[in-house]
């Protein structure tokens, strides 16, 4: 109980501060301007009751996106000296990386819920398919946290914020383009690089697929991340 009360502390410290400063408003601001044009760009375009344009570029989107919203978790700690004085604190390392992780995540599936507007939309204007919808918007929660767990290792790494958000952005744009760039390669070899590639497996929920593998493999990226998140921070202390 006292673990969970220090997690939720962290993260209800980390979640505030988004919002007590400009960070969260620009980012959001762009968020929602870059995925309005290309969503709305393409669908009077083509004239389709869907979301597949808006789906097919969000991994790239949240490859620049989320990597803004990680870099200050740790790295501002290190360079303000603030890090020192919480883990002073009560809390162990696992404490402040999950805290820290949940605020990320939180704040990425917070910035998708204006989007919903676009869903709603196509559904006014045209018989859009609910299924593959939501399967979009569990995929892209599901991404926005894996890739939050990656920027939080980032993050980790230095304490200079501009590095850490080279460092997420690299990392998070690989996994989104790792399968579609290495088409020279063997047959069999292009089989476990598509396993690899983030876009890949969020492509599927958002045809409406919710497959063990797919969750799966979220749930691994996810646990990596804090995992080598947590021993980077441990080798720091």
């Amino acid at each position: 109980m006292a673990a969970a009360a220090n997690v939720m502390h962290i993260f209800g410290r980390e979640f505030r501060h988004y919002f007590i400063t400009p960070i969260a408003y620009i980012v959001i601001s762009i968020f929602l301007i870059l995925t309005g044009w290309f969503f709305f760009s393409t669908f009077f375009l083509y004239n389709q009751a869907e979301l597949r344009n808006f789906f097919s570029l969000l991994p790239i989107v949240f490859s620049f996106i989320v990597p803004t919203v990680t870099m200050r978790l740790f790295a501002e700690e290190y360079n303000v000296g603030s890090y020192e004085i919480l883990v002073t604190m009560p809390v162990t390392t696992r404490d402040v990386v999950l805290g820290k992780f949940l605020a990320a995540a939180a704040f990425t599936a917070l910035m998708l819920l204006p989007t919903v507007v676009y869903a709603v939309s196509v559904g006014f204007l045209g018989d859009l398919d609910w299924g593959p919808a939501a399967g979009g918007y569990i995929g892209a929660v599901l991404l926005g946290a894996a890739f939050s767990a990656v920027g939080l290792f980032a993050s980790a790494l230095t304490k200079n914020q501009i590095i850490a958000f080279i460092i997420g952005m690299i990392v998070c744009f690989a996994l989104t383009m790792i399968d579609k760039i290495l088409f020279f390669l063997p047959g069999p070899m292009l089989g476990f690089f598509e396993y690899i590639g983030a876009d890949y497996h969020f492509q599927n929920a958002a045809k409406g697929i919710l497959d063990s593998r797919d969750l799966l493999y979220f749930a691994s990226v996810i646990f990596v991340g804090l995992f080598a998140t947590h021993l980077v921070v441990e080798a720091r202390k």
